[in-house]
Parts: structure tokens; sequence; C-alpha cells
């Protein structure tokens, strides 16, 4: 729990100044089911050994930067930071120290980053993938 409150109290300021704007979507592992996902979001998984990772630090606050973005693409951020919970996702995606993966909505995992990465770059990076080029063509026939 620790975490997910230090993660809101960081994100607070950001999300208090946009008051239209959808909030970053965070979720410790362990509160949030994989299979649950499929076809309904694009999960961004944030590992890390520690809350105190500067890493994992780094991550979140560029997260933060720009969370409009990644609400528009269906990105839900999922953080684990306790290898001893033993969380599905861990198990699933056997992350060491930091790592960042980033999932499509069918759950395979498309990219995955040694180090922090920015909305710009995950953003670009999810608008290549085929389900989201489909997506954006029955959004707005035409293009």
């Amino acid at each position: 729990m620790k975490p997910l409150h230090i993660l809101l109290a960081a994100l607070w300021p950001l999300m208090a100044g946009a008051q239209d704007a959808p909030d970053l979507v965070v979720f410790p592992a362990g509160e949030i089911a994989f299979d649950a996902q499929m076809f309904v979001t694009r999960p961004l998984l944030v590992f890390a050994d520690s809350p105190n990772d500067p890493n994992f630090q780094r991550q979140m606050d560029l997260l933060a930067r720009d969370p409009v973005s990644l609400a528009d693409r269906d990105v839900v951020v999922v953080v684990d930071t306790d290898p001893s919970a033993r969380s599905d996702w861990r198990q699933k995606f056997r992350p060491r120290g930091f790592s960042l993966v980033l999932l499509d909505k069918d759950l395979q995992p498309e990219i995955r980053k040694p180090l922090p990465w920015d909305v710009r770059e995950i953003t670009a990076a999810i608008d290549k993938f085929p389900l989201r080029r489909q997506e954006v063509l029955e959004q707005f026939p035409g293009r």
C-alpha cells in the first residue's frame, strides 16, 4: 500500500490542476488481474526491487507528466516494487531490477526496457501497434 500512496501523492499536484483531464490509472500489481485486461487495456508494467529505486521514481515522474496521452490509448500503469510478493505479473514477465514492459491489448509484451521511457516514446510505440492502428481507423474512418 505504501508505494501506491507515494505514487498518488506524487501525481496529485498534476491531477489537481487538470480538472477535466483523465487521471493516470495506477494499480499495484496485486490489485489488478492479468486476464481481466484482455482487449480492454494496454498494461504498462513498471517493475523495481524497491519503490526507492531511482529509475522507478524517474519513470513515475515521466508518466505523471502526460496522463491524458496514456488514457487516450487505454493505458493502465501496473506497478510492482516488491519482489517477495511474487505477483502474477512478476511471475509472468520475470523482471530483473527495474524493468518497463508495455503490453498491447492482446496482453502480448511488445516492448521491454531496462531504463525509464517518457510518454512521448511510449505513445509513439503504441501508435505503431496493429491493434492501435485498427482502433484509430475505426474511430476516424478515412484516416
